[in-house]
């Protein structure tokens, strides 16, 4: 059976796993440790695996339940690999009539993924929202927090080609 610190190596490099291990160390025994090392692990590995999460536990001394908790609780965190870019398409009421689900459906078949999914490649992750506020726009795109408005199915891939 594979060490916790195996499973680590599949994943991250050496140097990530040592400054993960100090980030833990720089918290140890603080009261409310735990969302600060979990921000600070996600933001250095890009989101939290199980082996990731048992580390942290075990280096706070707190249960593998507890951290689990937490990463499952709060929407900042995630347990799977992101993208490097988020594509948001809104499918609030006025971008949906406007051909919001055109969008939609659109980046779904360019990319073979669906909603909450990342690219194998890790470029892109995308989601749907119900509203961006920008109505008048409709339908709206949003990439890394660009603002694509008035988009249309055959000028997604001019737009999404931007982003490496």
């Amino acid at each position: 059976m594979k060490s916790n610190y195996d499973m680590l190596l599949e994943e991250f490099t050496e140097e990530q796993i040592r400054e993960l291990d100090r980030i833990i160390q720089s918290c140890k025994g603080r009261p409310g440790a735990l969302i600060p090392v979990l921000e600070r692990a996600q933001e250095l590995l890009g989101y939290i695996p199980a082996p990731v999460q048992r580390r942290i536990g075990e280096g706070l001394n707190i249960p593998l339940s507890q951290v689990y908790g937490v990463v499952t609780f709060y929407s900042l965190f995630t347990m799977k690999p992101r993208g490097r870019h988020t594509i948001r398409v809104c499918l609030g009421t006025a971008c949906y009539v406007r051909g919001g689900k055109k969008i939609n459906e659109t980046v779904k078949h360019m990319f073979n993924i669906e909603e909450g999914e990342t690219t194998e490649d890790r470029r892109f992750t995308y989601e749907s929202v119900r509203c961006l506020g920008a109505c008048g726009l409709g339908p709206v795109m949003v990439v890394d927090g660009n603002v694509h408005g008035r988009v249309k199915p055959d000028k997604l891939k001019s737009i999404l080609d931007q982003y490496e």
